[in-house]
Parts: C-alpha cells; structure tokens; sequence
C-alpha cells in the first residue's frame, strides 16, 4: 500500500540529512508501511493507540509498547494526526520523550496543513529544518535548551479528558465527534426500543450509545463495548464506570471479529481513514454483527445516506429493514435467521 507520508518521513536518513542513532528510536502514531521493511526492528519502538495499526505492527516484528513506558530517546519520530489540539499535545509529548541534543522528527501531508504543523514544532523548539517530497512535507528539530517548556507543559494539557455535552461525559480532542453527540448516533438512540439480555456496541466512542441503552432498558445485563481507539476506551471506562459490571471493554478490532451468543448489536460503524471513504469498514461491521448475534437476535444501526450498506445487510441477515431516516442518515433494523 502507497504512503506517501511514511515514505517521505524517512527521506532525511536516505538523504544524509541524519542518522540513526545506535540505541533505539521512538515511534509515536506509528504505522506499517513498505518505507519500515529495510529499518532494525531492534531499534525501533513504535507507540500506536489504534488497535488495527498496533497489530499490523506487531505481526509485522516490532516492538509496540501498549502505555508509555517513561522512557526517553535520541530520536523520535512522529506522524501527527490531524485535529489541532491532538496533534499539538503529540508534538509536545514527542519533544518531552527526546533527549537533550535528540531530534524530533515529524512529517504531514501538505493537504493535512504540514507548513502550519512545522511551525507549530519550531514553536516548540527554537529550530527547525525541512524538506519536501511526494506532496508532503518532513521536518525536525534539536531538542536542545532552547525549548519552550512553558509551551510544552501547556500543549500537553491539550490531549487531557475534560467534561463534554455540559458535563456528562468526558472526552478528548481527536476522537469521533469527541465534544458533542453525534446527529446519526441520537437518530439510532431516539429509534431504539427496550432491549433485554447481553449486547454489545460496536466503534462504542467514548460511550454514548451503551449510556443511552443502559439507562433505558434495566433489562440488559451486560453491553460488550468494543472500540479500535484506546483513547477513545479510556474515556468511556471513565463515563461508565457507574454501571459497573454491566460493561466490558474491549480495545478491539472489531473487523476482525467479536465474541458471540449475543442478543443485540448497536453500532455506528466508521466509514473513513482520513479523508477517503472507506465503505469496506462499516461492510466488515455488518458480517461481524451477524456472527455474533444469536438466532432471532437483533442488529440496529446507523450510518450516513449516501453509504451502500443495504446489499450487505440483505445478505448477511434474514431481513434487514429501514426504520428511520432523515436527511443526512438513515437507521436499519436487522434480524439474524436460523442457521442452515
């Protein structure tokens, strides 16, 4: 698979401009790519909070640690994600993980604002150097006594939980309609019925759904949140921990497939990587739900109009029916059949 951002975040080694160092290197938002096939695995620790990325990585033989270690580097490495105030705590964070005279390097896609980022690196540190290549831009800097660690400090606040949606939850910058409740997800919530026995939610967020169906329906024992994003799952451990064990988290991939014998299925599947589309997620989404469903069990889902989910739910349940919509999402029913 072409990436031009990893491939370009490893210009300044192939190009002379630095070097490797002899101990090991930090990755922070790692991902695989065909750029990372000629690095040492031993020299490189990668540190990925998105479970499909995390495994891709450890199938691939690195080494990906699962929480920061308190560790420091030579160097560190950064692919900064696009949400300002995300991106702005992970700089802050790599400059603090770098040694005294290490470098930080990063690298952007110049559609993702990369000229905007590097400044935003420079601010951090006093220096910066760059260099530009497959429309994306990779830049670094010494992390050296002219760090502004006023800045640091206060940029690392950026990434903290806080309240949302006047207090009920709490949240952080970069997750999925991290500060508000989605339109399409109160659309699924406001066509629910009262549900009973174990359930679970898929691509779960930071909580919503499972809050909304465990407080309506006193019938459910257990929900199975599962969630690809471990940011995401440590802020909704925190908003619903007052069910107690009438949840169970799950840092999953769900695409991969999910525990089954259940009774019901929520989810709002995502539906892109960036900005490109990716219809194939909430279609794996789909085959996962039915799996897991007992006979007769029940799926609802949300998703945005213009998704071709309608084929994949015919053919994975016994009906699949629309029981709501509006103008920008529509909301599906689906009843899973007897095996054959």
């Amino acid at each position: 698979m072409i990436d031009p951002v990893l491939d370009t975040l490893l210009l300044p080694f192939e190009d002379g401009h630095l070097d490797w160092p002899e101990s090991s290197a930090l990755f922070l938002r790692a991902r695989y790519g065909h750029a990372l096939q000629t690095l040492d695995k031993a020299k490189l620790i990668a540190d990925q909070s998105f479970r499909p990325d995390f495994e891709t990585l450890k199938r691939a033989g690195f080494t990906v640690r699962e929480h920061d270690d308190g560790a420091t580097y030579p160097l560190v490495l950064v692919l900064p994600p696009r949400q300002r105030e995300e991106y702005r705590a992970l700089l802050a964070r790599a400059v603090q993980t770098t040694r005294p005279g290490g470098i930080v390097l990063a690298c952007v896609s110049n559609l993702e604002g990369a000229k905007t980022v590097e400044n935003d690196l420079k601010a951090l540190t006093g220096n910066i150097a760059s260099l530009s290549k497959n429309k994306c831009r990779a830049f670094w800097a010494t992390v050296d006594e002219g760090r502004d660690t006023d800045l640091i400090e206060a940029w690392l606040q950026l990434d903290a939980p806080r309240p949302v949606v006047d207090g009920r939850f709490v949240s952080r910058p970069g997750l999925f309609a991290w500060d508000r409740l989605d339109e399409g997800s109160q659309l699924l919530v406001k066509n629910l019925p009262v549900l009973s026995g174990v359930g679970a939610d898929l691509g779960g967020g930071f909580g919503y759904l499972t809050d909304e169906v465990l407080r309506k329906s006193p019938g459910v024992t257990r929900i199975d949140l599962y969630e690809a994003e471990r940011r995401a799952l440590d802020s909704a451990a925190e908003n619903l921990k007052d069910f107690g064990d009438r949840v169970a988290l799950h840092w999953a991939d769900v695409t991969k497939g999910i525990t089954g014998g259940l009774d019901f299925i929520v989810a709002n599947p995502p539906f892109h990587t960036g900005r490109a589309d990716r219809n194939e997620l909430g279609q794996a989404f789909i085959r996962s739900a039915a799996a897991a469903l007992k006979a007769g069990g029940a799926f609802y889902m949300v998703a945005n109009r213009h998704l071709p989910y309608e084929e994949t739910l015919k053919a994975a349940f016994r009906t699949a029916v629309l029981i709501a919509e509006n103008t920008h999402y529509k909301v599906y029913k689906a009843i899973k059949g007897n095996a054959k």
